[in-house]
């Protein structure tokens, strides 16, 4: 009898302490050692090329103008020349760096970009892997550059 008293009670023990045990636990590479919520955050501009981004990679609560169809997303590139806009879909922050899987609007397009908060307060932009970003200017396509630096 006491044997089976101490059965049930172990089998309700394990549950407990299973639940009881955090699940997301973070792993090292994974941990935010600063706080910060405001780097990767705003309408950054390169003027040369007349592109932004608009982002905002902590709440990544951004609705992407005539697009609202995508719902909050991290953030996207618009260009002062053309409608289209790149929509960031997903994004990974490591230190002053953001890793940035980025589609076009018709979702035909995709590609990985990298974005740096550099020691100036600007941001290097760099596309890393996949498809370029195109834009249209006076209704032909120009590939933009895949280094580009923005200003706040």
């Amino acid at each position: 009898m006491k044997s089976k008293i101490l059965i049930i009670a172990w089998l309700f023990f394990i549950p407990l302490v299973t639940f009881a045990t955090p699940m997301n636990k973070l792993t090292p590479d994974d941990r935010t050692f600063n706080n910060d919520t405001t780097t990767f955050k705003g309408h950054i501009e390169n003027a040369e090329f007349q592109v932004w981004l608009d982002i905002d990679f902590y709440k990544q609560n951004i609705i992407v103008p005539r697009q609202e169809v995508f719902g909050e997303v991290a953030g996207y590139l618009g260009a002062k020349r053309d409608t289209r806009k790149w929509i960031i879909s997903d994004v990974k922050i490591r230190g002053e760096v953001a890793t940035l899987t980025i589609i076009n609007d018709y979702g035909s397009e995709d590609l990985i970009a990298t974005l740096t908060h550099n020691i100036d307060g600007t941001f290097t932009f760099r596309q890393v892997q996949g498809s370029i970003i195109k834009i249209v200017v006076n209704s032909k396509w120009v590939k933009l550059p895949k280094t580009m630096v923005f200003k706040p």
